[in-house]
């Protein structure tokens, strides 16, 4: 039996003779999609001017065809590096050979691009003037396509409001119009996603940094260097710290009502453990209220067992698929549909990933329609703190009679994050029994569950509580007991608030990231 408790793409060695079109045939197979027609004609190194003067270069697979075609777009914030180039031309082969042209095309400072690089300041401009620049092309047939996830996400999200030049269709994966909420969840600025990024895209290598790059950043004050203490200072760093509210930066970046302003369809792909994941069901939600009838009748929505660009491994060490073959496998029949009205692409307009049980089910709307929202309460004798206290999660509500619950907060010794929903290769599923064992966690179980329990939606943990600090992030993680005993995470949230030292409980609510597991 198991018991629920509440506690505060493909294989690039794969490649290795005649990478190329191994590699495109290889996909081909994996994501058992419709066989190549033409051969392809690669032009390196495209160029267009940008209106202050700054080169953007593109990569161009141009199917060996008579007359203009659909365009598939990408713009990408990485280096010129090997795998990197590797990778872009089995891609950009692949929808070749199928009919499409494809532009991989460097983001200001990236690839090969020219100008300096700062994290999401240029993207719509560039944006912009590279849809006019394709407009001009005389093998554009007027329809387009934009792929890609995170960063890439966000170059689709931004000129996705442009009309004639402007897209046809998006397929965006683990981004949302809101980077300010994914940095800032719940308030409480994300240091390690944050650092991370940071520190990735900073240069030309493209890696995420070690543990041993990262744990001097995490380990310290200010926050404010905590870039400097494990790599070196890095302005776009600086700038999250900085405006830790929604202010004119972030407005800047995230834009205005974009859901809402979209002007094509699109097929966005969420994962469970991914930081996006909240804001970019937003978006979902948003799209199917707001945007024009037929735009968002026509999007899609899938939720995958994925953390930020990779697979969950589950505790029974299993790992369902590859990511990066999933966020590849819908793009053929979603562009041949909209780009060529031909093909079959996701008829059902949602469809998600049930770990589990671990199976994928279509269903018709998020959240769902038929989900019943059943209250657990916190209940105790006032120490609950630790494996050994007297914590219960249970469906009755608790007496008056019952103390309230207390443990102290020390911020040179904070709990660790340990697994959840953030950039990074600790991303995922992880054991939580160290974290169970310490005093500053208090911990609420129910009895060992007779029967299997599907939690699938969103996820709310409603405090009553009163600080002695001026101002604490309260966090909440649901958790999965399985009955060796081993704990593993299934969701979890997080609150800054400023209280001002009050003795008075203020009641607060922590929305979770939304979960689907049985």
């Amino acid at each position: 039996m198991r018991a629920l408790a509440l506690a505060s793409f493909l294989s690039i060695g794969s490649l290795s003779c005649a990478p190329t079109q191994i590699g495109s045939w290889w996909l081909a197979r994996q994501l058992d999609t419709r066989p190549p027609e033409f051969a392809v004609q690669v032009e390196r190194g495209a160029t267009m001017m940008t209106s202050d003067g700054i080169a953007l270069v593109s990569d161009i697979y141009h199917p060996k065809k008579e007359g203009p075609t659909p365009i598939i777009l990408v713009r990408i914030p990485y280096s010129d590096t090997f795998l990197n180039k590797l990778y872009a031309t089995v891609v950009g082969r692949f929808w070749a050979e199928r009919g499409y042209r494809v532009i991989i095309q460097g983001t200001r400072g990236r690839y090969q691009s020219g100008g300096n690089y700062y994290p999401l300041r240029h993207e719509r401009q560039d944006g912009i003037e590279t849809l006019q620049w394709i407009a001009k092309q005389p093998w554009f047939d007027g329809r387009l396509g934009m792929w890609g996830g995170s960063y890439f996400g966000y170059t689709q999200w931004v000129v996705a409001d442009q009309v004639n030049p402007g897209p046809s269709a998006l397929m965006i994966q683990l981004s949302s119009v809101s980077f300010y909420e994914m940095l800032y969840p719940g308030g409480a600025f994300s240091l390690e996603s944050a650092l991370i990024w940071a520190i990735q895209s900073y240069g030309d290598l493209d890696e995420w940094p070690s543990d041993e790059v990262l744990r001097p950043g995490y380990n310290g004050f200010p926050l404010l260097e905590a870039d400097d203490r494990a790599f070196r200072d890095i302005p776009a760093f600086n700038d999250w710290v900085i405006h830790s509210e929604r202010d004119d930066y972030w407005r800047e970046i995230d834009g205005d009502d974009r859901a809402k302003r979209l002007v094509a369809p699109v097929l966005l792909m969420a994962g469970w453990y991914d930081p996006f994941l909240p804001s970019q069901l937003d978006d979902f939600v948003r799209i199917r209220r707001e945007a024009r009838p037929e735009i968002a009748a026509a999007s899609r929505l899938v939720i995958g067992p994925w953390t930020h660009a990779r697979t969950v491994t589950f505790p029974d060490g299993t790992t369902p698929g590859n990511y990066r073959l999933a966020s590849l496998a819908p793009s053929v029949p979603w562009f041949d549909r909209h780009l060529q009205s031909s093909g079959m692409a996701l008829n059902s307009p949602v469809q998600i990933y049930v770990m589990g049980e671990n199976l994928w089910r279509d269903e018709q709307e998020w959240p769902l329609a038929r989900t019943r929202y059943i209250p657990y309460y916190l209940r105790g004798n006032g120490k609950a703190n630790g494996l050994a206290g007297d914590g219960a999660l249970m469906p009755a509500p608790p007496t008056s009679e019952e103390p309230s619950d207390s443990y102290i907060y020390d911020p040179r010794n904070p709990v660790p994050t340990t697994g959840g929903a953030m950039i990074g290769l600790r991303a995922g599923i992880a054991l939580q029994n160290d974290i169970e064992k310490r005093q500053d966690v208090l911990i609420y179980s129910t009895p060992s569950l007779k029967e299997d329990i599907e939690v699938t939606g969103p996820v709310r943990l409603i405090l009553f509580v009163s600080t002695t600090a001026p101002n604490t992030d309260f966090t909440g993680k649901l958790v999965d007991v399985h009955p060796d005993g081993s704990v593993y995470n299934i969701s979890e949230g997080i609150l800054r608030r400023r209280y001002g030292q009050s003795d008075r409980p203020t009641e607060i609510r922590i929305d979770f990231w939304p979960t689907s597991m049985l």
